[in-house]
């Protein structure tokens, strides 16, 4: 249940005309009333004999109990109350309950006889439309204040006394909603999001990776956005708009955007903070280190691993860190989703997307973000940006599945985080993401783990069986489950690997097990397989890797350290 009060207003008539009208895309079906102040208003949606104007003027009365000077400028009050998507068609008797206990929850008619008049008028089976006016009886002001929340809590209670879909309630972080009107814009335009969604989503991607205002600019206008600035008289960067170049007003101009009405964390203050924090730009000689930085791209491939790496700090972080670190590391999260789905291959694409624009609304908390602890993850994000798109194959399609693979505990772990602290919304937001990224693992990870699979096939008995004791010794409370899964014989190809890499495959397959939980895993097996191959430096694509340790030389090098300390099991994680 979604209730949603509207802007005030001053025309109680220009109201009724469209709550009663055939609406936009004549989407109004039997607009009739199902409720009133005193259950006995006038019907001009069922009733031939009255018109709109004899229910404006029997809501308006009180306003004739004032002289000129007393009266509000802004008289009308207008609520909506939305039903969830899979909800069941309430009945007009159940929506006109639902009215009265949203008038009386939000002070406009508390029951003590002198309310505001109302009505609620039914032009949809998922929603009704409140109307107030706001004197009381007796010409005093209602007490109004803070409606909004207290129509939030009402819709709560009424969801639970119903059997209907529970809304998380939110904290007031979330972006602004896109209005009706935007809505049927975009329907008429026949676009899958609004305006404003796509330009928040653009806007964000743009930030991803960025190091200066001028190179969030300069990204802005690459993506095909216009783009104003308003400057100081310091020359100072003041704040920037946007707008789609297709989306005119009816006068024929672009229509443009502020970005903090996009979301509270686009403003140009809030941009600025990441930038400020992460040392990247402010740093002397930064601008031309910059410039080569980009200017080398590296390959993707490379940049996936960097983000890896990066990622498994961060799942750290928010698992150990104080709340300022994770809420920094959460947020950047959010920029290398961004990058990843912005370079991501065909196959990939829509569910690395659609995992980044949930995991948007998971970024943002009333928790203060400490820019400072998430430079190499806002780094790794910008190295995914410069290593331009990525082929899903080979190399770089293995790194990939072991970047999202990787991702996806992150994203488990902010939404345990955010749950621990009632942040619904966020927790809810992250779980979806969760979701969408163990459905672009499995279209990533099913060529590179095929041919591990393969190769694991393959081994001698004699490799294999030593590979079962490796197993057994490491791990003995999963090595039975884990011999049971198809991923067993690629995580046997890749204990062959590390061994031929010169490491302790018994030793490494502990600590990789040991270092988080794996109980939201669907394949312990592939887990493991990334958490080696990650840890000791191993090529994620392995089509042309040895398969024999004794002949095999040394070849990989730990170009990076595992972070310190072991997280340990942890179970029931979800």
């Amino acid at each position: 249940m979604i209730p949603r009060i509207h802007q005030q207003g001053s025309n109680t008539l220009g109201l009724l005309h469209y709550l009663y009208g055939k609406g936009t895309h004549e989407e109004h079906i039997d607009p009739h009333l199902v409720a009133s102040f005193d259950g006995m208003a006038p019907d001009p949606g069922r009733d031939p004999s009255v018109t709109k104007k004899d229910l404006q003027h029997l809501l308006d009365q009180p306003l004739s109990l004032l002289g000129s000077g007393q009266r509000p400028d802004k008289h009308v009050w207008h609520c909506s109350v939305r039903a969830a998507p899979d909800d069941p068609i309430l009945s007009d008797g159940q929506w006109a309950e639902i009215a009265r206990r949203m008038v009386a929850a939000t002070g406009i008619d508390p029951g003590d006889g002198a309310g505001c008049r109302w009505a609620a008028v039914r032009h949809a089976d998922d929603h009704i439309h409140i109307i107030a006016t706001l004197i009381r009886e007796d010409g005093r002001r209602p007490d109004h204040h803070r409606s909004g929340k207290r129509a939030q809590a009402e819709a709560r209670l009424i969801e639970a006394d119903y059997g209907l879909h529970h809304v998380t309630p939110g904290d007031g972080t979330a972006a602004q909603r896109p209005t009706s009107a935007e809505r049927h814009k975009a329907e008429r335009q026949g676009r899958e999001r609004t305006v404003r969604e796509e330009l928040r989503e653009t806007v964000r991607r743009a930030v991803a990776g960025a190091a200066t205002e001028a190179e969030f600019l300069n990204h802005l206008k690459a993506a095909g956005l216009l783009v104003r600035t308003r400057v100081l008289p310091s020359g100072d960067l003041r704040g920037y708009t946007v707008a789609l170049p297709g989306d005119r007003n009816k006068d024929g101009e672009p229509v443009f955007y502020a970005g903090s009405t996009l979301a509270p964390d686009l403003s140009l203050p809030r941009i600025r903070d990441r930038f400020d924090a992460t040392g990247v730009a402010s740093a002397p000689g930064s601008a031309g280190r910059q410039d080569h930085r980009a200017a080398q791209q590296p390959a993707p491939s490379a940049a996936r691993r960097t983000a890896t790496h990066a990622a498994w700090a961060a799942l750290l972080v928010v698992d150990h860190g104080d709340d300022g670190a994770a809420a920094a590391q959460i947020a950047a999260t959010g920029e290398v989703l961004d990058a990843l789905a912005k370079t991501s291959a065909l196959h990939t694409r829509q569910q690395l997307r659609e995992a980044a624009w949930a995991f948007e609304r998971a970024s943002r908390s009333h928790t203060r973000a400490e820019f400072r602890h998430s430079q190499r993850l806002r780094r790794a994000a910008r190295d995914l940006v410069y290593s331009g798109p990525a082929l899903g194959r080979g190399e770089d399609g293995a790194a990939t599945a072991m970047l999202i693979d990787t991702l996806f505990f992150l994203a488990l772990a902010a939404a345990h985080w955010h749950a621990q602290r009632q942040h619904a919304q966020q927790a809810a937001a992250a779980r979806q993401a969760a979701e969408h990224l163990r459905a672009a693992y499995q279209a990533a990870a099913a060529q590179p783990l095929g041919a591990l699979y393969q190769r694991g096939r393959r081994l001698g008995r004699p490799l294999l069986q030593r590979q079962t004791a490796v197993l057994r010794e490491a791990v003995p409370e999963l090595a039975e489950q884990i011999l049971t899964e198809p991923g067993w014989y690629a995580l046997a190809a890749t204990l062959t690997d590390t061994e031929a890499a010169g490491h302790d495959p018994t030793a490494l397959l502990a600590d990789a097990a040991g270092r988080r939980e794996l109980d939201t895993a669907d394949s312990v097996s592939d887990v493991l397989v990334w958490r080696l191959r990650r840890t000791a430096d191993l090529p994620a694509d392995t089509s042309h890797a040895v398969t024999d340790a004794h002949t095999a030389p040394y070849s990989a090098s730990r170009v990076w350290q595992q972070a310190p300390g072991r997280s340990g099991a942890r179970r029931g994680r979800s």
